[in-house]
């Protein structure tokens, strides 16, 4: 149940920490989610029932739906994160920490059949003791796990855009410099991005927006982005 950290280094030297949740704070992003789920399906209810047969399928199609899809949904349109998860703060992601897509999505997602074995959870609760990361056993066949979104590691606020490879080598220290300064951009006046920018005038050849850009494709590349 204590959260861990996964540190993993991409290809090009940039280390990424991945702090995983434990099984308490994922409890309880669930049990929001399910009172969520269970309140929408009583609601839905009650105009449903006017349709008599037709409402009671109705009815079954949309309880299938929240069971099954309704995680998968949120999950890959809010960024890894469902209602209960967002409340929670955690988030879905790969293990090297890319966004979730669709199939590990669905995966780790039908596997629940078999991680609440025998019962509340058993099976996912042992594999989350067991596992260094805290998976259930979905997230280990899936390739994913929950991270703390609110510590994200360094890279993943950096705006996602094509990538390109950088025209001469950096230094490590350089290379997370760069990195920090697209990760933190965002909190910065145009202005002031536009000036740190052109202190590197020499690196991309640009300046002011275009400068900019040019940076945070670099730190794509950097961060093993196509």
């Amino acid at each position: 149940m204590i959260d861990t950290v996964r540190e993993i280094e991409t290809a090009e030297g940039i280390s990424l920490r991945l702090r995983a949740a434990g099984a308490l704070p994922r409890a309880q992003a669930w049990v929001l989610d399910l009172l969520l789920r269970g309140v929408f399906f009583i609601v839905a209810m009650i105009p449903l029932s006017i349709f008599g047969v037709a409402g009671n399928g109705l009815a079954m199609l949309l309880l299938f739906a929240l069971m099954w899809a309704y995680a998968v949904i949120c999950e890959v349109w809010m960024d890894g994160q469902t209602p209960g998860k967002r409340a929670l703060g955690l988030r879905v992601v790969h293990a090297d920490g890319t966004p979730v897509t669709w199939l590990p999505s669905v995966v780790r997602n039908l596997l629940r059949a078999v991680d609440i074995l025998p019962g509340v959870y058993g099976v996912g609760l042992v594999s989350t003791l067991v596992d260094p990361h805290a998976r259930r056993l979905g997230d280990i066949v899936a390739g994913t796990m929950v991270i703390h979104a609110r510590e994200l590691p360094a890279g993943q606020q950096v705006p996602a855009m094509p990538a390109l490879p950088l025209p001469l080598v950096l230094s490590a220290d350089e290379q997370a410099a760069l990195v920090d300064y697209a990760e933190r951009a965002g909190q910065l006046t145009v202005q002031r991005q536009e000036e740190l920018a052109n202190l590197l005038t020499p690196l991309t050849g640009l300046r002011d927006t275009a400068a900019i850009r040019q940076l945070v494709a670099y730190v794509n590349w950097l961060l093993g982005r196509a």
